[in-house]
């Protein structure tokens, strides 16, 4: 199966075909790192992780009530130097509770994926809306562009196999990224 790959001109291809099921290769902790690496990147990440109230249309996405309680990981995910995607998660706390790993900074090979299927809470179904949105403030001070400028985003929602919604993930993504999708015809 295809894997990621970063041109020379800087372009990053993010094949969603492979990027979940590979996500501890080689110890990687989490999709990013493993997909990075295999494109001879050199990945890293600021974690921070907090407790809050969910966002209302993330709290919506999860099935929850507004400001329902979650664990937040926001990321800046970098290739070397360059900043390449801003990541907010949002993890019921029912996940928390049940997989408390999600909610340290260093969550091991595999990420909070892994962790979640550890605790009984594996997730089988993944749906990525991709959309442009204008990049906020913060987004655009981050990612080195201008204020509205359009951006791709993505934002991830994991269910479990009774239908469970275990994460949100918002990527914003930097300039210079393709998405590759794959459906299978059967």
């Amino acid at each position: 199966m295809p894997t990621n790959t970063i041109g020379t001109d800087g372009t990053i291809t993010r094949d969603a075909r492979s990027r979940y099921r590979l996500r501890a290769e080689a110890g990687a902790h989490g999709a990013f790192e493993a997909e990075t690496k295999r494109a001879g990147g050199s990945p890293r990440a600021e974690v921070e992780v907090s407790r809050g109230a969910a966002p209302d249309a993330i709290a919506a996405l999860l099935g929850e009530g507004a400001g329902a309680d979650v664990v937040v990981r926001q990321r800046r995910m970098y290739d070397g130097e360059r900043l390449v995607q801003l990541a907010n998660t949002y993890i019921p706390a029912f996940v928390a509770e049940a997989a408390p790993a999600v909610a340290q900074l260093d969550t091991g090979a595999g990420g909070i994926i892994s962790r979640m299927a550890e605790a009984g809470l594996a997730q089988t179904e993944v749906v990525e809306d991709v959309e442009l949105v204008m990049a906020s403030e913060e987004a655009a001070e981050a990612l080195g562009v201008k204020l509205g400028e359009l951006l791709l985003a993505i934002t991830h929602v994991g269910r479990t196999e009774d239908g469970r919604v275990v994460e949100v993930t918002r990527h914003v993504l930097g300039r210079g990224w393709k998405l590759r999708y794959g459906v299978p015809l059967d």
